[in-house]
């Protein structure tokens, strides 16, 4: 596996965003330098080396800068998953709580056909609310899932505890 530490040494730390006692991972820095950002994609990609990926899903927002790069690169297509209200076709939606509040995603309906191989990306797993959510939302169309890739972990939310597959990568741990 390639050496990813330069990708960690542009990622800063924001203390107390988006509330008092978070140290908000802000990948911004990364991805301004292009040798970066497509460093980032091409470890996406190993994630999934060797998988037939139909769709890649992408978790609003930061999952969507990563997952329609790395959907293109794998000859896949990207379907998001969105805040709720924000799609304007009919939806399934799925809330859950999350390390500061509760929150409502949603996915469209026809974006993914059944058995179809989906690979699900994005920036972060903390505490694992938003990815499980996502898992279900991807789960009630029917769809296999094939992976869970994410560029940055906080292990010490243990949010790999409410993921159902073991198939999670990160590039990142913290």
């Amino acid at each position: 596996m390639q050496d990813y530490s330069a990708l960690r040494d542009a990622i800063r730390d924001v203390v107390d965003f988006p509330k008092e006692g978070i140290i908000f991972k802000d990948i911004m820095p990364m991805l301004a330098q292009p040798e970066l950002l497509k460093l980032s994609v091409q470890a996406f990609c190993e994630t999934a080396a060797g998988q037939k990926i139909d769709k890649v899903v992408g978790i609003d927002a930061r999952g969507f800068i990563f997952g329609s790069a790395v959907a293109m690169e794998l000859g896949a297509g990207f379907v998001p998953i969105r805040k709720k209200g924000k799609l304007p076709w009919m939806t399934n939606a799925i809330s859950y709580s999350l390390e500061y509040g509760e929150a409502t995603v949603e996915i469209h309906q026809d974006s993914i056909k059944p058995g179809e191989r989906v690979l699900i990306v994005d920036d972060l797993l903390a505490t694992g609310g938003t990815a499980a959510a996502a898992v279900s939302l991807v789960q009630s169309l029917d769809a296999d899932l094939v992976g869970i890739s994410f560029l940055i972990e906080l292990e010490f939310l243990n949010g790999r505890q409410l993921l159902p597959t073991k198939n999670i990568h990160s590039i990142i741990q913290y």
